[in-house]
């Protein structure tokens, strides 16, 4: 299989030359003929299955011809649960679209307004967005939906559980009800199923990326800590024995991310951290320091665990674990990506093993468990854990990335 068969336009597969990318991912293979006919899709796509080019590609498609309807306003636009997708997603359409003459631009919170507003005061093909800040120009009367043509909602379920459900559907509303919709989101249950029924025509159904499967390039294991310094001293051994590979470490809290940086730091390792309390400026620069290696490890909550896309990382370590299942399998999507090979590694304590259970039931699988010499745990491991259904100890989980993206109370959360 190759591009070509989706007929795209002479410009786009330039790019796609370019890029250097040669076979569809089974999402884009899925996705992008459906989207290119006009229909309305639901799909389940895991990060790194190459999910973003397979609505990037149609959208850019559908904008190199004629506008039906006259105005200012975007004729596309795609909504993110986070700035750091919103920014992956906006660079996305440039490298695809860096031989059209489509105009764009990205809104989204933690920057100044001015250069917004006038970025919406101009002719504009195709617009992505958070809800949050999106919502507030609208509440001034800065956007024109009038001939919006396209809507896609990118990680929908991280998005409504983030507290925006309100938001997707009063944006929604805004815009002309004989647009086409894309939903793409690791699970179509709950707030997403309503929000799908709501907004969706007659959706095709795609589930052939479904978070509950695993990575099969990604190595997973755990270690079993006694207490918080016992995860502090396997962390500084596993990066002391990673040598130079970059290293994302997810913690539980802002405040977490910080303390745990000073520390690693003061062991000698160049850390930077990343959080919801951070303009998008010192958002970015901490990702730069990472991506230009001044800094080899990032400690990050969970607002990394998706839109985070740095090729080289080789290492993902769960410092806590992620109340939600489905979070753990975005955040070691971080690694292994577009088919390379990564190791995730997951620092266990009494806490974190109902947890564990919960991930391991989602999944399938075991996770393989290992020992540092001169750091072994001093307690067993908790033998009344629920067991994963009907599986077969294992260190790997199922699946594969592509080319290319429970029980928690959803909060008020601003783009």
């Amino acid at each position: 299989m190759s591009f070509d068969q989706f007929n795209l336009h002479s410009s786009l597969t330039r790019a796609i030359t370019r890029l250097g990318f040669d076979t569809p991912s089974d999402i884009q293979q899925e996705a992008i003929p459906r989207a290119m006919a006009g229909k309305d899709l639901m799909a389940s796509a895991r990060t790194g299955s190459g999910k973003t080019a397979a609505f990037v590609l149609p959208a850019l498609q559908r904008l190199l011809t004629p506008a039906e309807r006259p105005g200012v306003g975007p004729r596309v636009l795609i909504l993110t649960p986070t700035r750091e997708l919103a920014t992956q997603v906006a660079e996305s359409i440039g490298e695809l679209g860096q031989y059209t003459k489509l105009s764009g631009g990205a809104i989204v919170g933690g920057v100044p307004y001015p250069p917004q507003e006038k970025l919406l005061r101009k002719p504009l093909d195709l617009l992505v967005a958070t809800p949050g800040r999106l919502m507030d120009h609208m509440s001034k009367g800065r956007v024109d939906f009038s001939r919006l043509e396209m809507l896609v909602l990118d990680e929908a379920d991280r998005m409504l559980d983030m507290g925006f459900v309100d938001a997707v559907n009063e944006i929604a509303d805004k815009t002309p009800s004989d647009r086409q919709t894309l939903l793409f989101s690791a699970t179509f249950e709950g707030a997403v199923k309503k929000v799908a029924d709501r907004l969706l025509t007659n959706p095709e159904r795609l589930d052939l990326d479904p978070v509950s499967q695993g990575h099969s390039s990604i190595t997973q294991r755990v270690h079993q800590a006694d207490h918080f310094h016992h995860k502090h001293d396997l962390l500084d051994r596993l990066l002391n024995e990673d040598g130079d590979s970059q290293t994302l470490v997810f913690t539980a809290t802002k405040k977490g991310a910080d303390a745990l940086a000073r520390a690693m730091n003061d062991r000698g390792h160049a850390s930077t951290s990343l959080h919801g309390d951070m303009s998008q400026n010192e958002r970015r620069r901490a990702v730069d320091k990472l991506r230009r290696g001044r800094a080899r490890v990032m400690m990050a909550t969970d607002v990394a665990a998706r839109g985070l896309d740095i090729r080289t990382l080789g290492l993902v370590v769960n410092f806590d674990l992620p109340n939600a299942p489905e979070s753990y399998v975005h955040r070691i999507g971080r690694t292994g990506r577009a088919g390379a090979t990564g190791t995730a590694i997951s620092l266990v304590s009494r806490d974190d093993w109902p947890k564990l259970a919960r991930i391991e039931k989602m999944t399938g699988s075991r996770i393989e468990r290992s020992v540092l010499q001169g750091l072994e745990p001093k307690q067993p491991e908790p033998s009344t854990r629920a067991k994963p259904g009907g599986s077969k100890p294992s260190g790997r989980g199922r699946g594969g990335a592509g080319a290319g993206n429970g029980g928690r109370r959803p909060a008020k959360a601003r783009g």
